[in-house]
């Protein structure tokens, strides 16, 4: 560890889903403040909606930086949701994924938020996985990934990807533990009363493969 705290940049765009957001940021902020500190960033900083499938009222979250202020990451956290269709377009936001994890040690995703990352290429070359039930939303991206469809999260040098929604939870526990040990981990799951997968490669949703529907 260093004097100074990792900083971990949590991504948002319209349209993000919840739970891939905030399952892993109950996990990763209940690390040790001086270790480890969270901010939030958006293309503009301000007002983020979430996004449902569902089409139901989302909340409203606020990004405290935007790309241009944003401050140097270790970390990036990048959800899925809904809006991962309009960010495949968004050629600010894969700049600026690029970018940023070009200097970043870890670079993850979460449900269809590894589609972002392949279509900014820094996929490219590496194991990956996504939402199973939208599994093709990734994949058609890039063909130079190696796509994992039966696996809980992935992990491949820098970048790690999970499965769909309540994966990025299981993820975000892995992260810590490689980060700041298994006993830090544990304790955090403990502490949230929630039950770990820690076999990455245990998949019980990718019998489901591609059998959503937008």
């Amino acid at each position: 560890m260093t004097d100074q705290p990792l900083i971990l940049g949590a991504v948002l765009y319209e349209g993000f889903e919840l739970l891939d957001m905030f399952g892993p940021l109950e996990m990763f902020t209940a690390v040790a403040p001086e270790v480890l500190q969270v901010v939030m960033i958006a293309e503009k900083k301000g007002a983020v909606k979430a996004g449902s499938m569902a089409n139901s009222p989302m909340p409203t979250c606020i990004a405290d930086y935007g790309f241009d202020d944003a401050p140097d990451l270790d970390l990036i956290l990048v959800p899925g949701g809904i809006g991962t269709f309009a960010e495949l377009e968004n050629d600010k936001m894969l700049s600026f994924l690029r970018d940023r994890a070009e200097k970043a040690q870890i670079t993850a995703s979460v449900c269809s938020g590894s589609a972002l990352l392949a279509k900014a290429g820094l996929l490219d070359g590496h194991r990956a996985t996504s939402n199973k039930m939208f599994f093709n939303l990734a994949v058609t991206q890039s063909d130079k990934v190696a796509w994992i469809e039966a696996a809980r999260w992935v992990e491949d040098g820098k970048f790690v990807t999970s499965s769909g929604v309540s994966a990025g939870i299981d993820m975000a526990l892995a992260i810590i533990a490689r980060l700041f040990g298994n006993e830090v981990a544990e304790t955090i799951a403990k502490g949230a009363e929630y039950i770990w997968h820690r076999e990455a490669d245990v998949d019980p949703f990718a019998q489901y493969l591609n059998e959503g529907s937008i």
